[in-house]
């Protein structure tokens, strides 16, 4: 019997997606809202596939679920898994790819906007009744800058960043590509160096690794120009949080935003969580969730598990 386990549901399902293709391809599926590290064994006791979105499957939890052939991942990252343990035990590993492109790119777009925009700025000065105490039909207090004709700078060109790059076209920007460290170089790729000094934004799309931890830190942010913005979808490791909160308040950039921190969540709190830091805005870790997005990671789950049982498995990982 074909038996999986979903050990996380409600990371991933708020009650508003299709299961039903999903669950269809197992005999038996168990479907948890969460699972706390302790349970983990008991409960994939027997289950042949376990599904996971952020729970951990280390090695003593592996060892201890001879029953498990396929692990599916529902999410792309594969950090919390041990892809060794389960390659030494002949689980197969499959994640999911892609499928937050234009959930991601659109919410790229849409803080690089209020900030170009002030729209936190009017927004907030709106509800203190700033509009109606004015002199005139209109209030400017907060300087609102067009994209068209501005120069975007990416890190990272892949999926993503192809997909914000041809949005931010779509606004009239003009798009210039930087040289990830630790890369190989390529001609169409600037050095940061380089790079930085020429853009009116600066947005983020690669991995965190030991290369790109904090490319970004104050050295680099002092190369942006003066009233530069810039937008991390990405990792909060590749931004120095510090660096970036003191730039902030220095009045050096026109603004920040940051779907993403360095420790998620925040529970200790974090640099650019004070409530002194001018011209920030910060998301929760949301620029993923859009209902198509989360319904796209059902769909390639199932579509991964029917490849495992028929004998071709994809988007393999170990």
């Amino acid at each position: 019997m074909t038996h999986a386990v979903f050990l996380d549901h409600s990371s991933l399902d708020l009650g508003d997606l299709d299961l039903g293709a999903l669950r269809d391809c197992f005999e038996r599926f168990d479907v948890h809202s969460a699972t706390a590290p302790e349970q983990v064994v008991e409960r994939l006791r027997g289950a042949s596939v376990a599904i996971s979105n952020k729970v951990v499957l280390d090695a003593t939890t592996i060892k201890a679920c001879p029953d498990l052939k396929l692990i599916l991942v529902a999410a792309t990252g594969t950090n919390n898994v041990d892809l060794q343990a389960a390659r030494e035990q002949g689980i197969v590993v499959s994640n999911c790819q892609g499928y937050g492109t234009p959930s991601v790119a659109q919410h790229t777009l849409a803080l690089l906007l209020a900030l170009a925009t002030r729209l936190p700025d009017y927004q907030q000065a709106v509800a203190a009744g700033k509009w109606a105490q004015a002199k005139q039909f209109c209030l400017l207090d907060f300087p609102i800058v067009e994209l068209e004709g501005k120069t975007l700078g990416l890190l990272g060109h892949g999926e993503l960043g192809g997909a914000v790059a041809r949005l931010a076209e779509a606004f009239g920007m003009r798009v210039l590509l930087g040289q990830l460290p630790g890369r190989p170089p390529r001609e169409d790729r600037l050095s940061l160096e380089e790079l930085l000094p020429q853009v009116d934004a600066l947005t983020l799309h690669c991995p965190l690794n030991d290369n790109t931890r904090h490319m970004i830190g104050a050295a680099q942010l002092a190369l942006l120009k003066p009233g530069a913005f810039i937008v991390n979808t990405a990792r909060g490791g590749l931004i120095d949080e510090q660096a970036l909160a003191d730039a902030l308040r220095a009045g050096h950039l026109g603004g920040a935003a940051s779907d993403v921190l360095s420790v998620e969540p925040p529970v200790n709190g974090n640099p650019l969580l004070a409530g002194d830091i001018p011209r920030l805005i910060v998301t929760p870790h949301s620029a993923w969730g859009a209902v198509e997005a989360r319904q796209r990671i059902v769909d390639q789950l199932g579509e991964n598990a029917r490849a495992f049982l028929a004998g071709t498995p994809r988007r393999v990982v170990s």
